[in-house]
C-alpha cells in the first residue's frame, strides 16, 4: 500500500526515527520484453514554485515490491519522489537511463506525465539511454523524442568504453538531482527492491551535468578526446568536491569508468577500495549480482580480494545478494571462505499474486555501509565491467546518520523472511 510522504526530508530527521524495515533492490539490467502492469495510475502532480536556494542536503529514497514486507514508512517512494522533482523543472532535465519501459496504468505513467509536462512548460528536456536496449523499448522513447523541447540521444558505450550505459540518474535545473539503482522501468517502481538517494546541490548537480555533457556530446559524435575537456566543475581531487549538509553529512559522487570522466580522480573503485580497507568493524553490502570476474570469464579479484582482507582482520562482512546471482562459483567461494560472523545470504523476492512477471520480483540494489558511518549508493554490481567498461555513477556520504538508517534497511532485508544462507 503506498503512502502519501512529507516533502523532502532532512536525513537527521529520517534517522531520529527508528530504525525500520528494509527495502533497497530490484529490477536489474538485462531485460527484454516490457510486461503490462496492473496498478492504478497516480494522481497528476502539480508543478510547485520555482525552486529557491536552499542547503545542501541527501534524501535516502526506496523501491518495495509490492506485497512484501520491504517497504520503510520513513523512507519515501521513487514513484513520488521522481514526479515532484521533475515537476520542479524551470529550464533544464538532464535524464541518463539504461533503457526506458513504460506499461499501462503503471507508477512510471505519472513520471513520463511530468516529463511531458515540463516540456510543454518550456523545459529543455534531453534524454540518454544505451543503444544495446533501444530498440527492445522504444514505444516510451518514440513518443517522447516526438514532443517539442525533447531531445532523445542514443549512446553507444560499447564502441566508446567497451561496455554499456548502466547508470542511473537525473539532474534538474542544475541544482537537484537523484541517483539510484532505480532503472526508468515500470517494474523498478513496484515490484523490484531499489535503493536510491535524492540530492539538493548545484556542486553535485553540477558535477553530474559535467558527466552527462560529456557523454551526450560523444553520442552525438563528439571525439573521445571530449572526456578530457572538463570545465573545472568536477574537481574531484579538491575538497570542494564534497559538499556538506545542513545536517553534517559529508556527500560527494564517484562515477566508472576511468579514462572517460571528466576527472578521473572521481573514479569510484579506489574510493570503495579505500572504504574497505579502512573499515574496523562491520562491512554490509547487498547487490544484485557480485562476482569476482569479467563478462567474458576472465578473473577480476579487486573487491573480493579487499572484502576477504577485511574478513581477515575481523571485520565482520555481511553480503546479500538476489537470487539471480546466486549460482555464480566466485560468490560460492567466498561464502564458503567466509567465517562466522562474516556470511553470504540470498534473497529472493516471491512472485506477485497477479502471477509472473518477467524480469521482475528481484531485489536489485547497490549500497554498502562501512562501520555504520561511511556509506556507497551507486548504479554497479560488483562485478568487473561495471567500473572498468561501464558508464556508472554513485553517491559517497560520510555521517552516522545516513550510514546507520541505511544499515537498518540492510538489517531487515538480512532478518526478513526472504532471505537464506547461501
Amino acid at each position: 500500500m503506498r503512502r502519501t510522504p512529507p516533502r523532502f526530508a532532512s536525513l537527521a530527521s529520517v534517522a531520529s526515527r527508528a530504525s525500520l524495515a528494509a527495502r533497497a533492490i530490484a529490477c536489474s539490467a538485462l531485460v527484454l520484453a516490457a510486461c503490462r502492469g496492473t496498478a492504478p495510475a497516480p494522481a497528476p502532480i502539480k508543478a510547485p514554485p520555482a525552486a529557491s536556494a536552499s542547503p545542501d542536503a541527501i534524501e535516502l529514497v526506496e523501491s518495495a515490491p509490492v506485497e512484501t514486507t520491504l517497504n520503510h514508512a520513513d523512507v519515501r517512494d521513487a514513484a513520488d519522489v521522481w514526479p515532484e522533482m521533475i515537476a520542479a523543472a524551470r529550464a533544464t532535465l538532464d535524464i541518463a537511463q539504461f533503457y526506458v519501459a513504460d506499461a499501462p496504468g503503471s507508477r512510471l505513467n505519472a513520471v513520463i506525465a511530468a516529463i511531458e509536462a515540463a516540456a510543454d512548460r518550456g523545459v529543455r528536456v534531453r534524454l540518454l539511454v544505451e543503444k544495446a536496449f533501444r530498440d527492445k523499448y522504444p514505444e516510451t522513447l518514440e513518443r517522447l523524442g516526438k514532443r517539442a523541447h525533447v531531445e532523445v540521444r542514443v549512446f553507444d558505450v560499447h564502441a566508446t568504453m567497451g561496455g554499456i550505459l548502466h547508470a542511473k540518474y537525473f539532474v534538474v535545473d542544475g541544482h537537484a538531482a537523484f541517483v539510484g539503482s532505480q532503472n526508468f522501468d515500470w517494474r523498478a517502481l513496484e515490484h523490484i527492491q531499489e535503493i536510491g538517494v535524492r540530492l539538493e546541490s548545484a556542486t553535485l548537480a553540477g558535477q553530474l551535468d559535467e558527466l552527462f555533457a560529456a557523454d551526450w556530446d560523444v553520442a552525438g559524435g563528439a571525439p573521445i578526446a571530449r572526456y578530457a575537456k572538463g570545465h573545472g566543475v568536477w574537481d574531484a581531487a579538491s575538497e570542494g568536491a564534497t559538499v556538506r549538509t545542513a545536517d553534517g553529512l559529508r556527500v560527494r559522487l564517484g562515477a566508472s569508468p576511468r579514462g572517460f570522466l571528466p576527472d578521473d580522480a572521481a573514479w569510484d573503485l579506489p574510493m570503495l577500495l579505500d572504504w574497505i580497507d579502512r573499515a574496523t568493524a562491520t562491512i554490509d553490502v547487498q547487490l544484485l549480482t557480485y562476482k569476482p570476474s569479467m563478462r567474458n570469464g576472465d578473473e577480476w579479484r579487486t573487491l573480493d580480494d579487499a572484502l576477504r582482507r577485511a574478513a581477515a582482520r575481523g571485520v565482520r562482512v555481511r553480503l546479500l545478494v538476489s537470487h539471480w546471482g546466486m549460482r555464480d562459483p566466485g560468490l560460492a567461494r567466498l561464502a564458503k571462505d567466509l567465517a562466522p560472523p562474516s556470511s553470504v545470504r540470498v534473497i529472493t523476492i516471491p512472485p506477485a499474486a497477479s502471477g509472473d512477471i518477467p524480469f521482475a520480483r528481484v531485489s536489485h540494489a547497490k549500497y554498502a555501509v562501512f562501520d555504520g558511518a561511511r556509506a556507497w549508493v551507486g548504479t554497479s554490481n560488483w562485478e568487473g565491467d561495471y567500473f572498468l567498461a561501464s558508464r556508472n555513477v554513485s553517491v559517497l556520504v560520510e555521517g552516522a546518520s545516513f550510514a546507520q538508517r541505511l544499515d537498518g534497511v540492510f538489517g531487515d532485508g538480512w532478518e526478513s523472511a526472504y532471505t537464506k544462507p547461501l
